[in-house]
């Protein structure tokens, strides 16, 4: 799939993020950017091996589509933590922390986490003016990482009572096959994780609900509102970016995928 540079960015939007007066937000999809091959479209990943000029643009319209300069959309070098960064200002290119939630008070800044198969959330309290973002792949959700973003949200002034979240495109379970260590990490923090595991067939491996576990522990810390998207990024090649599905292609390498959110300025 290639896209005419006349394209705009194609973003999902979550019911709960959606209504608030003053926040901006999409769940962008690979569709509507400049990048080619495996890469195409929408391709917001500089850690690829995409052009950086080709990512750099689908990068502006992304923050145009979110109304803000381009150097005011930031993004973390993410480790699949749960260390999260308040941002009171953008950082210049290759000052990225290395984090994998972000919060901000601030108008005019866009919070957008990369992810290919990993789950993407954002956050907004809109009553308070903070929003925040993370990354959840499966050791960032282990560890907490929504846990802290909305502390860090907290710190800030919001009330949990009123932030909503949703829960973006990732990898749904019957793509998400683990090996038994896997299960057992999660039973090992809490007995009831095993809910978001499923065997489809006898001696089968386990399949993982990432999704429906991340939304799970939002659920538990008390959110006004919670929203999963229910997009699967293996299945869906057409719209979305999968690391999982290019590994088993044998293709090398693989596009990423951006969400992000923002207040108006």
């Amino acid at each position: 799939m290639t896209a005419d540079i006349a394209d705009a960015p194609l973003a999902l939007k979550a019911r709960t993020l959606a209504g608030p007066d003053g926040v901006r937000h999409g769940f962008f999809t690979r569709e509507g950017g400049v990048s080619g091959g495996i890469y195409a479209s929408l391709n917001c990943g500089f850690g690829s091996g995409d052009d950086s000029a080709h990512v750099a643009e689908n990068r502006r319209r992304v923050a145009a589509a979110l109304a803000v300069p381009c150097e005011a959309l930031v993004t973390a070098y993410q480790i699949h933590s749960a260390d999260v960064v308040t941002v009171t200002a953008p950082w210049r290119p290759g000052e990225s922390p290395h984090a994998d939630g972000m919060v901000t008070d601030r108008p005019g800044i866009a919070l957008g986490v990369l992810a290919a198969d990993c789950a993407p959330v954002l956050f907004a309290d809109a009553g308070a003016g903070i929003v925040g973002a993370c990354h959840a792949g499966w050791r960032g959700a282990l560890g907490g990482v929504t846990d802290a973003t909305i502390a860090a949200m907290e710190a800030l002034g919001a009330d949990r009572s009123r932030i909503g979240a949703a829960v973006g495109p990732c990898i749904a379970q019957e793509n998400y096959e683990v090996g038994p260590e896997f299960r057992d990490a999660f039973l090992a923090q809490d007995a009831a994780s095993d809910a978001w595991f499923a065997v489809p067939a006898p001696g089968a491996k386990p399949h993982f609900d990432l999704a429906g576990y991340v939304a799970a522990r939002l659920r538990a810390a008390g959110l006004g509102a919670v929203e999963t998207l229910a997009r699967d990024t293996y299945a869906e090649e057409a719209t979305l970016f999968s690391y999982r599905r290019c590994c088993h292609r044998g293709e090398g390498d693989f596009g990423r995928l951006i969400s992000a959110i923002a207040l108006d300025a």
